[in-house]
């Protein structure tokens, strides 16, 4: 398990459940960006689903940190029902105000070596269809349409895939 990397002035390490409410302020503005009429009021505590989610035993979430500040978030875990050797990346932000500055980048790569250090051989997503930036980044880290999904009329997500690199 992944407990703490440096990378320059970034720290990216396994999150904690006090962090849980600062998380769930960073998942809200991130979200806010690719929702063209504002996010959607939804009945969901994000700081309890956070928290729950960091507690998880069969869960990881890793956060990135600049100078004491968390810039970034990653949630992932193996799905109930799915092959043992493929992850589900649930959550996956930046801080809007550090696009653009290879945090998403370093974090991503921090998610693959887990998964490669877990025996994860595929990695599979769903990013939602006005999020064409979101796209765009995982095109360019070599995420796929998931052929095993593809999206149905009037969905509202797109499924990706991802092979783990192997050795």
């Amino acid at each position: 398990m992944i407990s703490e990397r440096v990378k320059g002035t970034l720290v990216i390490r396994t999150a904690v459940p006090a962090e849980a409410e600062v998380i769930a302020d960073l998942h809200f503005r991130a979200r806010s960006t690719y929702y063209p009429d504002g996010v959607p009021q939804a009945d969901v505590d994000w700081c309890g689903a956070w928290r729950g989610s960091i507690e998880r035993p069969d869960g990881h979430v890793l956060c990135a940190v600049e100078q004491g500040r968390i810039v970034g978030v990653a949630s992932f875990r193996t799905q109930d029902g799915a092959p043992a050797d493929t992850v589900k990346l649930f959550q996956f932000h930046v801080d809007p105000g550090h696009w653009r500055s290879g945090i998403g980048r370093a974090l991503h790569a921090a998610c693959v070596e887990e998964w490669h250090a877990d025996a994860k051989r595929t990695a599979v997503l769903d990013v939602h269809v006005d999020n064409r930036r979101a796209q765009a980044f995982y095109t360019r880290q070599g995420w796929i349409p998931d052929p095993e999904n593809p999206p149905a009329e009037g969905d509202h997500h797109l499924f990706l895939r991802f092979r783990v690199p192997g050795e």
